[in-house]
């Protein structure tokens, strides 16, 4: 198994980083939050898990060793693979995964794209108290309404990462702000997968 990769980051798409290694480039599958925190030209360090298939060898790369070992649990459920594993950490951390199914809340796993309300219960039957406890969160509630919403740093630092100026990078997050808004209104987290796809769209079009 290969437990982690340690680079330069190579390239960056929405979905997949390039690290090189000892003059190799192995592309690794990652959430867009991941791809984030990545810049092109600079060392990363990504913990991994390789899928292996009949066909493929797939590595599948995470910000730290927890993300990692969620990936890896949540693929015990029946009909849960690599990918919708990854859909799950691309929509909620870890924490409010563990949190989702320690309180039952379907509705959290039905942000995830691909998950419906059938599905939602299945995972909480088949998961519940193996991602185990969320961590407590200290006196950060009140702290959060002040600070910018996470969504808007994470979709702006992630399309600087592709190689878009920061003042392109703000306009396509203003593009997509209505978007991110009715999910949010309508009681979800907002989907940065999705909004990063449709900022991606909205700079093409600008061209």
């Amino acid at each position: 198994m290969i437990a982690f990769v340690n680079g330069a980051v190579a390239a960056l798409t929405p979905t997949l980083a390039v690290i090189e290694v000892g003059g190799v480039g192995m592309a690794v599958h990652c959430t867009p939050n991941t791809i984030a925190g990545l810049r092109t030209g600079e060392q990363a360090r990504l913990a991994t898990s390789l899928v292996v298939r009949e066909d493929s060898l797939t590595l599948y790369g995470f910000a730290d060793d927890d993300e990692r070992q969620v990936f890896e649990l949540l693929q015990t459920a029946s009909g849960v693979g690599p990918r919708v594993a990854q859909a799950m950490l691309g929509v909620h951390s870890p924490d409010a995964l563990r949190a989702a199914f320690a309180s039952g809340d379907a509705k959290a796993l039905t942000a995830v794209p691909g998950i419906g309300p059938k599905g939602a219960q299945k995972l909480l039957l088949e998961l519940k108290g193996k991602l185990g406890a969320p961590a407590p969160v200290v006196g950060a509630q009140r702290a959060v309404a002040s600070a910018p919403a996470p969504w808007t740093e994470q979709l702006s630092a992630a399309l600087i990462g592709l190689g878009y100026a920061s003042r392109d990078a703000e306009e396509a997050v203003a593009a997509v702000t209505p978007q991110a808004e009715e999910a949010i209104a309508a009681g979800g987290p907002a989907p940065v997968p999705q909004l990063l796809r449709a900022a991606l769209q909205s700079l093409n079009r600008a061209r």
